[in-house]
């Protein structure tokens, strides 16, 4: 079975320009099939900031109502998708940036919370595994946004974490896939406040444990819940750290078990 690299990177590497050209000259020399998902850093905050609007969060996730949608859908499919594809081409990748509406590649639905309103947040429902392999085979790189659509025309909000989760779930099915969360941190951390406290390795039974201590909170747990829910669904390995993991197999980071 053919293999395929998923990697989503984080908002921390976006933010910062010269993170950004390295991590996109170790990503642009990963053979094989690759996809890349980025979310969008601070800039939308700083963008709807800009034109007076005050970005809402609860729990850590973005409230989207319809001005900050048109604000997200403007930074991250436009400004920074494209900036990172055409990175890419000058370093002879051939990629490609999409939505989730491009070629219907990854439909949500509006999420519907109890309590809360998200506003234009999507829940992925289905990726279209057909076209994305095809694409692969084609020599394309895909270069997804955090921005998916429900069919019926609307745009919607989507955790960039959930969509690599999900594309790799899909591909599971025709590749072998290895998924690859990269951000400013070697790892999942016993100490937050020391980067050289990676925890090399977590199954099911030690995440829980870890979680009951207090160890791993916040936003680390949908993230590690992602991994959990791919690794169930057929993704054969996850990797969380730093960006230099990708050229050095050496490199201290955290691999993801069932």
């Amino acid at each position: 079975m053919q293999k395929v690299t998923v990697i989503k990177i984080g908002g921390n590497i976006i933010d910062n320009p010269v993170e950004l050209e390295q991590f996109l000259t170790d990503f642009s020399k990963i053979e094989g099939y690759k996809v890349l998902v980025h979310g969008g850093g601070k800039s939308a905050t700083k963008m709807a900031q800009s034109i007076g609007l005050v970005p809402q969060m609860i729990e850590g996730r973005r409230i989207t109502d319809a001005p900050m949608l048109d604000v997200v859908v403007m930074i991250y499919a436009g400004q920074i998708n494209k900036h990172i594809v055409a990175e890419l081409q000058a370093k002879d990748n051939n990629a490609v940036g999409f939505s989730g509406a491009d070629g219907n590649l990854i439909q949500s639905t509006k999420r519907n919370h109890p309590t809360i309103d998200y506003g234009f947040v999507g829940d992925v429902k289905q990726v279209n595994t057909k076209l994305l392999a095809t694409l692969l085979k084609a020599g394309i790189v895909p270069v997804f946004c955090a921005i998916t659509h429900d069919k019926n025309g609307q745009l919607l909000n989507t955790n960039a974490d959930t969509i690599a989760s999900e594309l790799s779930i899909a591909l599971s099915e025709v590749f072998d896939v290895t998924l690859t969360y990269c951000f400013e941190k070697q790892g999942v951390l016993q100490d937050s406040e020391d980067d050289s406290s990676v925890i090399t390795e977590i199954n099911e039974t030690l995440y829980n444990q870890l979680k009951e201590e207090k160890v791993i909170h916040s936003g680390m747990i949908p993230k590690l819940d992602n991994c959990f829910n791919s690794l169930s669904r057929g993704v054969q390995k996850i990797k969380i750290g730093h960006h230099r993991m990708l050229q050095n197999s050496d490199v201290l980071h955290t691999t993801i078990t069932l």
